[in-house]
């Protein structure tokens, strides 16, 4: 009788643990992680900011194949200075589980505009060809992780 009892109250708790697990995992009731508005309004604002510097990319194109070294150290530290700033905001308001990949995609480009400065600094044609296409690279791999939303 007492093997019986405990064999019961063991079905009974497994039953229990089965019900309560099925019940947290919330099936296909549960939503999709989205982006609330109000971050999306701040990424859409800053996204703006950082439009901005990427479509500057031609002209920094010319000057680098001009080897023109004041005035690409110029625009790097004048107009597309504030892309860091900006993929900053843009990182702490997306989704959790996107932000690792768009802090990495942001350093390399961060990395790369530094390199193309001090290139230009030391006038190194080489280098700084090879430091604007990085760049480059940078814009467009970073562009991938901006939501769809924010750039409409």
């Amino acid at each position: 009788m007492l093997s019986a009892l405990r064999r019961l109250a063991a079905f009974c708790l497994c039953l229990a643990l089965c019900f309560g697990l099925a019940a947290c995992s919330g099936g296909a009731n549960a939503k999709p992680a989205t982006i609330s508005p109000d971050d999306m309004a701040v990424i859409r604002r800053q996204v703006e900011g950082f439009t901005a510097a990427k479509e500057r990319l031609p002209e920094l194109a010319q000057l680098v194949n001009q080897r023109d070294w004041t005035f690409a150290r110029n625009l790097i530290h004048g107009p597309m200075q504030e892309v860091g700033r900006e993929m900053l905001y843009i990182n702490q308001r997306l989704l959790p589980q996107d932000r690792d990949q768009a802090n990495a995609l942001a350093a390399d480009l961060k990395e790369a505009m530094a390199d193309l400065d001090e290139a230009a600094r030391l006038q190194d044609g080489a280098r700084l060809q090879k430091a604007y296409v990085a760049v480059a690279t940078g814009f467009s791999n970073y562009s991938k992780v901006i939501p769809a939303q924010a750039l409409s």
